[in-house]
């Protein structure tokens, strides 16, 4: 395989150039772009027929005592404006549409503000007022959102009733005014016509192209799990993972990143998996179902391109997801020192798990990580910083790795990496 980095030969102009703009998506392509902020994670992609799917719109509360530590990774490409207006203004420059840029299915993983953002004491207010601006509820303010889909709509009561009791169990800050932050804007949009749904886990069919279907064929969204139902790997059916659970005892509750929605996107023989913050290592003392990780994983099987779980930390990525995926790429959306852990990057890197080359992307590398971890950080990865786009040509064969320049507002192609080809399943 071809490893381009620097010149490219003529024939790969048209995937991207070092020092170029990223060539605009073309009807056929799959683009998937894992936009870096620094502040959380969000992740937009274009399907073969121009239909746009956002994978979550991070924005971390800014009154954190954190915030603006060397624990997290400073904004991108700088702090002139929030993380959702840098989340707009990137899918507008890729859209297939542009300025009249529209978000078809924006999903939520779970409710954490690094994955949908928080309300936060001088947020700016919506035009009509009745929400602050952040994450999700941001950029749905600046880019017209059709179709709105998480884990709990409409009634989110599970584990518990977010909506009665949204200021007691959760350790984000300002939980309870985020979650009424959130209901405030779905209700405001859905006033504009945005539609709203819980993720159906199973299903093939919920997340769809919606202008030219029938000449991709082969492209599909699989729902692999949403809340506690994980698809069984046949069909469309589901199994429910977690035990019954005891309204009055938290601890038989499922955390929030156990929650998390599990998507695949499938093109011919080309498959991705995205699982939000889902965890996969059980610690001592905790519970045997903290582990979904693995039932994921059997239903899932091999994949060409996996985003590490909870951003690589170290309760995720566990060993039989490693050797159960195989993914040729793995790509890490990270903000924090906890990312990757170290014994999460010896698993990714041993072939005693699976054999063969893999490659490893990340939007950011803190340089806590590197002076903990060390050499084993630069001889694991081949981009520690940027935007990373996944551009799969048409058909679903070969795919490239393109990284693009987050200091810099009209982000140039900083490397190309590939083509490499997708297995045959």
């Amino acid at each position: 395989m071809a490893i381009l980095t620097g010149i490219l030969l003529p024939s790969f102009a048209q995937i991207a150039t070092p020092g170029q703009p990223l060539p605009a998506w073309k009807e056929g392509y799959l683009d998937l772009h894992h936009i870096n902020t620094g502040w959380g994670d969000a992740a937009f992609y274009i399907f073969p027929d121009g239909t746009t799917l956002l994978f979550d719109a991070g924005e971390m509360n800014p009154t954190s005592n954190r915030a603006f530590t060397p624990r997290n990774a400073a904004m991108r490409p700088n702090y002139s404006k929030r993380a959702y207006e840098w989340i707009a203004e990137y899918i507008r420059k890729v859209s297939p549409l542009k300025d009249k840029a529209v978000i078809d299915y924006a999903a939520i993983s779970h409710f954490h503000d690094d994955h949908f953002g928080s309300w936060y004491p001088g947020a700016k207010r919506s035009a009509t007022g009745k929400y602050s601006l952040s994450g999700i509820t941001g950029v749905g303010e600046l880019i017209p959102i059709h179709y709105l889909l998480d884990r709990g709509y409409p009634d989110y009561n599970y584990p518990y009733d977010i909506k009665k009791h949204k200021d007691r169990f959760s350790g984000e800050i300002n939980f309870g005014k985020t979650m009424q932050n959130y209901f405030d804007f779905i209700a405001a949009q859905q006033q504009k016509g945005m539609k709203a749904a819980q993720l159906k886990a199973g299903s093939n069919s919920q997340i769809q192209m919606k202008y030219h279907p029938r000449q991709y064929p082969s492209f599909y969204v699989r729902n692999v799990k949403a809340n506690g139902q994980i698809w069984t790997g046949k069909d469309s059916s589901v199994v429910s993972f977690f035990p019954a659970i005891d309204t009055g005892n938290p601890r038989s509750w499922p955390s929030e990143n156990g929650l998390s929605l599990v998507l695949t996107l499938h093109y011919g023989p080309f498959t991705y998996y995205s699982g939000g913050d889902c965890g996969g290592i059980v610690s001592y003392g905790d519970e045997w179902w903290k582990d979904v990780e693995t039932p994921v994983a059997k239903a899932v099987g091999e994949v060409d391109i996996a985003t590490l779980d909870h951003h690589g930390n170290r309760d995720a990525v566990n060993e039989f997801q490693v050797k159960t995926f195989k993914p040729r790429v793995w790509i890490q959306q990270s903000w924090s020192s906890d990312h990757p852990g170290e014994e999460v990057l010896r698993r990714l890197t041993t072939p005693y798990l699976y054999e063969g080359p893999r490659d490893l992307f990340t939007t950011n590398m803190l340089d806590a990580n590197k002076y903990v971890i060390g050499t084993l950080v630069d001889r694991s990865y081949k981009s520690l910083q940027g935007h990373i786009v996944v551009r799969i040509l048409p058909g679903g064969r070969e795919y490239y790795v393109i990284i693009l320049d987050d200091s810099r507002e009209d982000m140039p192609v900083k490397d190309v990496f590939g083509p490499y080809t997708s297995k045959v399943k």
